[in-house]
């Protein structure tokens, strides 16, 4: 489908139907989940601003509300179910108001049935790969005043979508959507389907419009990056694609989202270490340091190989920062699984980590596991978890007192206007006395304090 085009005809038709005058209504829009999530709301807002809203952080103001929803934690889903049965009240205030899910909830057949059951004010309902035809939705529900829905694949990989960006500066681009890994504890292949590759040449005209328009800082994003290009025949690797983005002018660095690591391979860690604009940090999650659970989540590597391919990195660049996910409570993890776990994390000494309890989601292979973990359980070892995590982070982050980090300003503090805050290569968040003159800059910041999270210093 040309987004574009079907759009085009139906704005005047749309803007009759909501007899909207230029920006006269407002939409809201509320992101759960990973940075896929956040990138496929960019997209959606565009829609609605082509429309005609334009945006409001007020819920209480809009006409239009969308949550866009994530599959991964039970705990995000049922907080969606718990703001949408919240909006009930406005929508008797203001019979006019539009309420829209979309994301990877209405991809899984329990979830979105629960929606239309039970959820009767929500009004429009589609998946993650059907963006497009929001406004086809928006003037099916307009006009005969039902639930519409649309859970279809609609959009190709490699459709070129607008975006109304997060940031001026930073950007996220798609480089392939989907899952083939199926991890007995994850719903997302069930989600966002089969590993689709985007072809080298829309992702790097994206690029280069990007570098364009000034943006500094790309993220690639898929949901294991490292499979790029092995569904199709005659892309290039990740490596290779890697190699294509770096020669783009204009981006000064370069990250991706998410690696697996079963299939990282040499040629990538190689590559890593020679490109400057390829961030040295890199985001691995290891879930468990038990090979016994390992086995049962499906995760096709060892403890022993998870620490080779981290030595091989920092064999290659000392400088490298490494963040994980790590997961406490996967059922049948016994105290000794545990504690490997813990070893994994000490031996590492990750700088960033994503810790979560494990969730059961419905139609995965581990929620019909036996031996789920007592609630009291898996509480201890996850505050035991935060507790080593947390000191690693702080003797990691002291060892920055006293060096100079490159950060690239992304904003302003939001405790303290005359504080800028941004990231360094390794992701480090930084906080510096400065003007908002400096967003969007690289500036050489001396780093004199710390605590678990931030490093604060000042510009050199």
């Amino acid at each position: 489908m040309n987004y574009e085009k079907e759009n085009n005809k139906r704005i005047k038709r749309l803007r009759d139907l909501l007899k909207l005058e230029e920006k006269s209504k407002k939409y809201h829009i509320k992101t759960y989940g990973c940075q896929m999530n956040e990138h496929d709301s960019e997209k959606i807002r565009y829609i609605l601003e082509e429309i005609g809203y334009s945006e409001t952080k007020n819920l209480e103001e809009a006409d239009f509300i969308l949550y866009n929803t994530c599959i991964v934690r039970e705990n995000a889903e049922l907080k969606v179910y718990g703001h949408v049965g919240a909006l009930k009240h406005l929508k008797e205030k203001n019979q006019d108001l539009i309420i829209a899910i979309c994301g990877c909830m209405m991809q899984v057949e329990h979830s979105r049935q629960t929606i239309i059951e039970k959820y009767p004010q929500v009004d429009i309902i589609f998946g993650t790969k059907s963006i497009s035809t929001l406004p086809i939705l928006l003037e099916k529900h307009l006009e005969d005043g039902r639930t519409a829905v649309d859970i279809s694949e609609f959009d190709s990989i490699n459709e070129q979508f607008n975006h109304i960006r997060d940031h001026k500066y930073i950007a996220y681009v798609n480089i392939m959507t989907g899952c083939n890994n199926f991890c007995t504890y994850c719903a997302v292949p069930y989600a966002r389907g089969r590993e689709d590759s985007r072809s080298p040449e829309s992702i790097l005209k994206e690029i280069k419009e990007l570098a364009n328009l000034g943006y500094k800082e790309i993220t690639l994003l898929g949901q294991n990056v490292n499979s790029y290009g092995l569904d199709k025949e005659n892309y290039p690797s990740f490596a290779r694609l890697l190699e294509q983005v770096h020669e783009i002018d204009g981006i000064e660095r370069i990250r991706f989202l998410t690696s697996h690591p079963k299939d990282i391979s040499n040629e990538l860690i190689e590559i890593m270490g020679k490109l400057p604009k390829v961030c040295k940090q890199i985001h691995l999650p290891f879930q468990s340091g038990s090979n016994r659970i390992l086995k049962e989540m499906n995760r096709h590597y060892t403890k022993e190989k998870y620490l080779k391919i981290i030595d091989k990195i920092k064999k290659i660049d000392p400088r490298f920062v490494f963040s994980t996910d790590i997961m406490v409570g996967f059922p049948g993890e016994t105290e000794e699984d545990f504690q490997e776990t813990l070893d994994l994390v000490k031996k590492v000494e990750f700088e960033q980590a994503f810790t979560f309890i494990y969730s059961p989601r419905e139609g995965t292979r581990a929620a019909e596991m036996e031996d789920q973990i007592p609630e009291k359980v898996v509480q201890d070892r996850f505050q035991r978890l935060l507790d080593e995590v947390y000191d690693i982070f702080y003797k990691k982050n002291k060892q920055y007192v006293g060096k100079i980090e490159d950060v690239l300003v992304e904003g302003v503090s939001k405790n303290d206007p005359d504080t800028m805050t941004g990231r360094s290569e390794g992701y480090k968040l930084v906080h510096f006395p400065g003007t908002e003159k400096d967003i969007g800059k690289v500036i050489p910041v001396k780093i004199e304090e710390f605590n678990s999270f931030v490093l604060v210093g000042s510009r050199i």
